[in-house]
């Protein structure tokens, strides 16, 4: 029985009569941020918390779910950058070292790979110098494009707006905006390389570099995090890793790939 209805109430009202038929209730083995969905979902100032006998235990307010969603939200924040979610500004320095060594060995394996992607090219960045100019433009255009769609897809798992029903429709969404983002800085770099370089065939390479590279993280960005979340995983831990190699790799793949076809 809420204790407004209660108050407000007379003496003679049966309780029956105010009582919430089918109240939403919060298992003690429940997630905290299932718990925390759940308050948001149907507006809740407080709820019972019941055992496994279905016995009440006690009670979940709103100021309990707020803290939860504050740990929530820095937990994925950290996880998203690769680091524990525990308090690291106060751990020893070696175990901060180590706690984070994991995915800094993962990122170094990543770059590696990069790497391997431009040393196939390297006949071809010899005779066209200018292309080790352009490569950390494309390289940064993609892992930035691609990180806000990360970013904007992770948190609406987080909050449950995105789901299987509407995963489609946000998917081709993200996907439209790459494509259209990337004509837009497609046409703004290979001017600017054209005139910069005094080649067009350069503007004109870098320009469908961008393009590709941007429709790439845009695709990746949006599914990366959906499939890990169907994997089991949590999107937030390392996905952004993961889209960086792709787009640091499909970059310079399709870049210098590009030039070795067109320019040589």
């Amino acid at each position: 029985v809420p204790l407004h209805k209660l108050m407000r109430s007379e003496r003679k009202v049966i309780l029956s009569d105010i009582m919430i038929k089918e109240p939403v209730i919060v298992s003690v083995t429940m997630d905290q941020e299932d718990m925390a969905f759940l308050f948001e979902q149907y507006d809740l100032t407080s709820a019972p918390v019941v055992n496994s006998q279905n016995r009440l235990i006690g009670m979940v307010t709103v100021d309990d779910v707020v803290e939860v969603i504050q740990e929530e939200a820095e937990e994925d924040m950290l996880k998203l950058a690769g680091i524990s979610g525990d308090t690291d500004l106060y751990l020893a320095a070696w175990q901060t070292a180590r706690s984070r060594f994991s995915w800094l060995f993962i990122n170094l394996l990543t770059a590696i790979l990069a790497s391997i992607a431009i040393g196939l090219f390297e006949g071809t960045i010899k005779q066209i110098v200018a292309l080790a100019v352009l490569m950390p433009i494309v390289a940064s255009m993609g892992g930035n494009a691609g990180t806000q769609t990360l970013t904007v897809a992770v948190r609406a798992l987080a909050t449950r707006e995105l789901n299987q029903s509407n995963a489609l429709r946000v998917f081709g969404k993200e996907i439209l905006v790459g494509i259209i983002n990337g004509l837009i800085f497609a046409v703004i770099v290979g001017l600017v390389a054209a005139l910069w370089f005094g080649e067009h065939g350069l503007g004109i390479v870098i320009a469908l570099a961008m393009l590709f590279n941007l429709f790439v993280a845009g695709f990746f960005g949006a599914a990366i995090p959906l499939l890990l979340q169907r994997w089991k995983i949590d999107p937030a831990l390392g996905a952004s890793i993961l889209l960086t190699t792709v787009t640091d790799v499909v970059g310079f793949f399709v870049f210098l790939g590009l030039a070795q076809m067109l320019l040589i």
